[in-house]
């Protein structure tokens, strides 16, 4: 994943972003990508943030990754999930573009 892991500021307008929170050794946050990649193209934009690169996000995620959080509301989704679970997590986002 390290090559996944990636830092982005912009945000395109009109998208729901979500933060991914993880680490570049972590076999989950693979998972979790995949499980997220179908939905890329609905109007989300992912911002990958590996936290070994803060302490206080790694005091806060260590144990949790991976976690996907929406920044317009603050929630956040611990893995385990799949597409099902993350569309109706999204089900407001994915409503207005459908």
């Amino acid at each position: 994943m390290a090559a996944l892991f990636k830092q982005t500021n912009a945000v395109h307008p009109g998208m729901t972003l979500l933060t991914l929170y993880g680490t570049s050794a972590c076999h989950l946050c693979d998972a979790a990508l995949a499980e997220l990649t179908p939905l890329l193209a609905n109007g989300i934009q992912l911002h990958e943030v590996d936290i070994i690169e803060s302490e206080r996000l790694m005091a806060l995620y260590q144990l949790r990754i991976p976690v996907l959080r929406r920044e317009d509301t603050g929630a956040e989704l611990d893995f385990p999930f799949d597409l099902n679970r993350l569309m109706g997590w999204l089900d407001d986002v994915l409503a207005e573009e459908g």
